[in-house]
Parts: structure tokens; C-alpha cells; sequence
């Protein structure tokens, strides 16, 4: 079994981190190269790199100061040695399985890109180190106004990382994040990869976090694109399906995100991503995605014609001509409209 190199990038999140390289430490087998960007931290995360040194084959690049998510990890893939590389967050739980999950894919399918399955645990949102229940500062009324009994289900400590895991996914919810939204979409997304292996827009299934790729590749794509954030992950995809590399599933490979913030990172709230993605991908199916995102709310705010309730949908519609105005849903979602020659060019 080959196993992927592992990148990890975090910024500010040392007690967090601790947990991340525990639960990297608790996979069998274990990692043979981590590599950590460290992107410009002030807070205690070199002594969490020095001590975790002792578990793990650990390389750490360390930025002064922050060169942004994409930068780091494009850093960070530049120094791993392994063929394969698998890409975590500095807040997120490598549950049992993960790193073997990936490498049994790659070594079935050598080509593939990996996506795993990604959880949350909505209630790590209040608190700056989990194992401690040490709150955020400016969430400390809302924890102190908890119950006490309420405290022992918000806490992770390394303990249950290594050896109750089990325990943790009982708390843990599908989706990055919390909320009707991206249960939804990891739903429609993990559906599709399992079972529309041939469908042309698999790639806008990629993740940031739980995603493994070949390193060669993903250098020669130029790696994620440091002038976009919330999609970078979803436009190398794209690159990498362009050259030949499918999306598939990682089974058995789940990352729990130990969530910061109340409600979730959403697409829709500003589209400024999109001008950046279509510029460098102008493409039908890339125009599709913001109308394939709204259309996973409770109202979405477009006539029902115009929903797509999956990715096979996404790229039926953007193969051909069928009569339907897709600057009628753009529009009702604040995208600017793209023109009747748009929507007749290449999918």
C-alpha cells in the first residue's frame, strides 16, 4: 500500500491542531509523511508542532506572516515527497481509516482524485481548545449560560481521538458544516460519486479538506489558485478532470470538522468567486454551480424548472441547448447575467 503524503494548513488554531495530529498520530497504518504550514501563527502552535514531532514524521514550513489558505497548501505539496498527497485542515479529524481509505483508492485507481466523507461537530463552535473547554473569548457568555451537565458532550480530548472515535462520530453530523445546506449538498455530492461515475461534473464534488490527489498532477495544474479561497478546491478539480483524472469516492475515509463559527461558510453570499472561476474556466457547468447551490435551500428563490436536485442534473443542462434561460435563476441569486452566447457554447 502506497500512502499519500498528508498537508495540513492551519493559522491560529494550536489547541485544535493538537487533536488533528493526534488523530493523524491514531491512524493505522500510520502516516510516513505529514506535512505542516504553519501560515503565520501567533499563538502556541510551534510547541504543538515540537511535541507532536515525537508521533509523527512531521516536516514544518513555517510563513511569517499569512500567505492565504491556498499559497499554504500550494506549499506545502511542493515540500511532501510522496507521490500522493491528502490534504487536511488544522481543525479537522482524521477518523480511523481515513489515510488507508486513500491509499486503497489510489492504489486501485492510480489517476483518481479522492474525496471522502466530511462531518462536523456543531458543538465545538464555542470553544477555542475542545480538550480544555477553554471558549473563544467572544463566545464565553454563550458557553458560561450552558448548563454544566451539557459540558462533558461539547468536550474532545486526545484520549477519544485515539481511542473512542467511535464516540465522536455519535456527536458528528454529515456536511462540512452545520445546517440544511451542506447536509444537502455532501448528500447530493457523495450520491453522485457513488453511483454516476461516468457524470462530466463529478469535479464540483471536491472538497477542500478529505481530498487526495496525485502530486505530479496537481503540481502540473499549478495547484489551487491563490486568487480564490472558497472554491480553489473545485477549479483544480476541474484541471485535474480536464487532464484525465476522475473524481471518485475515498470509502471508509471520514474527517470530522471541529466547527468555529456560527452557521456555515455559504457560496451564495458573495459571489465575487465566480468572475475569478469563470475567467479561468468558462464553462456552462461552472456558470451552473451557484443556480445547483440554491437550489438546495428550503425556497429557493427561482422557478422550480430551473432547479437541479443533482450533479448529473448540472451537466445534462449544461450540454445542450433544451429552451431554458439560465440568466433567469443567475439573476434571482444576484449573478450577473452571461448572455444567450454563453449558454449555446462549449459545456
Amino acid at each position: 500500500m502506497s500512502l499519500p503524503a498528508i498537508v495540513v494548513r492551519t493559522c491560529n488554531e494550536a489547541p485544535r491542531l493538537a487533536l488533528t495530529l493526534a488523530s493523524l498520530a491514531a491512524q493505522d497504518p500510520r502516516p510516513e509523511q505529514v506535512v505542516v504550514v504553519d501560515d503565520g501563527s501567533t499563538d502556541a502552535t510551534p510547541a504543538v508542532l515540537a511535541e507532536a514531532a515525537a508521533t509523527l514524521p512531521l516536516r514544518v514550513l513555517r510563513n511569517a506572516a499569512p500567505a492565504g489558505r491556498s499559497r499554504a497548501t500550494n506549499a506545502g505539496a511542493a515540500a511532501a515527497r510522496a507521490p500522493r498527497l491528502l490534504f487536511l485542515d488544522g481543525d479537522t479529524l482524521a477518523a480511523p481509516g481515513l489515510l488507508a481509505a486513500h491509499a486503497a483508492l489510489h492504489d486501485a485507481e492510480p489517476r483518481a482524485i479522492g474525496r471522502g466523507e466530511t462531518w462536523h461537530l456543531r458543538q465545538t463552535r464555542l470553544l477555542r481548545d475542545p480538550a480544555t473547554l477553554e471558549p473563544f473569548p467572544a463566545a464565553a457568555a454563550s458557553f458560561a449560560r450552558l448548563p454544566a451537565a451539557e459540558h462533558a458532550r461539547l468536550r474532545v480530548t486526545r484520549a477519544m481521538v485515539a481511542g473512542d472515535f467511535a464516540a465522536l462520530l455519535a456527536r458528528a453530523e454529515p456536511g462540512h458544516y452545520p445546517g440544511a445546506g451542506p447536509r444537502r449538498m455532501h448528500a447530493v455530492e457523495m450520491e453522485a460519486l457513488r453511483t454516476a461515475p461516468g457524470c462530466t461534473a463529478l469535479w464540483a464534488a471536491a472538497t477542500g479538506p478529505n481530498l487526495s490527489v496525485p502530486r505530479d498532477a496537481f503540481l502540473g495544474a499549478g495547484g489551487f489558485d491563490p486568487a480564490l479561497d472558497i472554491t480553489a478546491h473545485r477549479v483544480l478539480a476541474l484541471r485535474l478532470h480536464d487532464a484525465g483524472h476522475p473524481m471518485r469516492a475515498a470509502e471508509g475515509a471520514v474527517s470530522v470538522h471541529m466547527t468555529h463559527r456560527a452557521g456555515w461558510l455559504d457560496p451564495l453570499a458573495a459571489l465575487g468567486w465566480e468572475d475569478r472561476f469563470l475567467a479561468v474556466a468558462p464553462r456552462r457547468q461552472v456558470a451552473l454551480l451557484a443556480v445547483f447551490w440554491a437550489g438546495m435551500a428550503d425556497r429557493p428563490r427561482f422557478p422550480p424548472d430551473y432547479l437541479l436536485p443533482s450533479l448529473p442534473a448540472l451537466a445534462a443542462a449544461a450540454r445542450g441547448d433544451d429552451g431554458r434561460d439560465w440568466d433567469v435563476p443567475r439573476r434571482a441569486i444576484g449573478a450577473r447575467a452571461l448572455g444567450p452566447a454563453f449558454w449555446t457554447g462549449a459545456a
